[in-house]
């Protein structure tokens, strides 16, 4: 089976390849973020109790206090920073983050294009589906 390429746009270039971790409503990175265990907790949310560590986060955009660019700073800082997020729109609080966090990003591509567990490698502003598993 042949790979699936997706173009979007580069906020932070880099290389990094995870398997998706996709939300289909916003991610609050101050409050909900903790940067020494990389788990998201927020009442009601579809990743509520699940770690972002090491994931490609997939979500429509940010929300919250302009303090979420220091959580993803922190997040990478302590080891628990997503290996990439993917985005439909950034926001400037995500960018900033993505920037001093040296988190490869993307946004401009639509949430359905990518699965939970897909595994994803992200170069540049390109998207690689490679489906279940990577290959070697």
């Amino acid at each position: 089976m042949a790979d699936t390429r997706i173009q979007g746009r580069a906020i932070f270039e880099g290389t990094a390849t995870g398997r998706v971790l996709k939300s289909e409503v916003p991610v609050g990175f101050f409050g909900h973020l903790d940067p020494e265990t990389g788990i998201y907790k927020e009442q009601g949310h579809p990743l509520d109790g699940a770690s972002i560590k090491g994931r490609v986060l997939v979500f429509p955009r940010g929300k919250g206090s302009t303090v979420g660019s220091y959580i993803l700073y922190g997040l990478k800082k302590a080891g628990n920073a997503p290996a990439a997020m993917i985005m439909t729109e950034c926001d400037t609080i995500v960018a900033v983050g993505a920037l001093i966090g040296e988190i490869p990003t993307v946004d401009g591509v639509a949430l359905s294009a990518l699965e939970n567990e897909q595994w994803v490698r992200v170069e540049g502003g390109e998207l690689v589906v490679e489906g279940s598993e990577p290959r070697a």
